[in-house]
């Protein structure tokens, strides 16, 4: 696989897509996601290359399709979460080697999401740790809110449904009261 994935998905989603494109999602991003990035997504599932553990863009790139990408070709799926550790991976490699010192806000932002997404505690409170880092307080705060999901349910009770999961009484009822929340 060439380089030139790189930049197609950097420039798709830092200069194509809008902050509320990334936040919100349409059936028509979706679409444009999908139609464009599910070839690219398979093809990184089978084979990542190496630069995306060594360079900056690399990483970053294979974060936003592993961890971005997924929430919007397979909305509602479980194949939705189905790369979120790869993910992960990629981003703890990426912070523990420095990879994040030169990228501005926006980027480091997305590749510290996929702490935000894990499902683990130790995770989340980590996610807390560089949200609150990088200085833009409404990520930090969606980093507590994350967290303070994880601690109650050790889940996030939105995505019962797409994963087959059996809700509690008190998600339920979580669910109830933050309508939307997560989709």
């Amino acid at each position: 696989m060439n380089q030139a994935w790189i930049d197609d998905v950097l420039g798709f989603w830092f200069g194509e897509l809008t902050p509320k494109d990334w936040f919100t999602g349409s059936d028509e991003a979706d679409e444009r996601i999908r139609s464009r990035f599910l070839p690219v997504y398979e093809q990184l599932r089978k084979e990542l290359p190496q630069s995306a553990l060594t360079e900056p863009r690399a990483a970053l790139a294979a974060i936003i399709v592993f961890d971005q990408f997924p929430r919007n070709i397979f909305r509602r799926k479980p194949e939705a979460f189905a790369t979120d550790q790869m993910a992960l991976q990629l981003s703890a490699n990426a912070v523990e080697k420095g990879l994040d010192a030169d990228m501005t806000q926006q980027e480091r932002q997305f590749l510290y999401m996929p702490y935000m997404h894990s499902e683990v505690l130790a995770d989340q409170e980590r996610a807390v740790m560089l949200f609150s880092e990088l200085g833009n307080e409404e990520a930090r705060k969606y980093a507590v809110e994350h967290s303070e999901i994880v601690a109650r349910f050790g889940r996030f009770p939105h995505r019962n449904r797409a994963l087959g999961r059996e809700s509690t009484q008190e998600e339920l009822e979580f669910l109830k009261e933050h309508a939307g929340y997560g989709q």
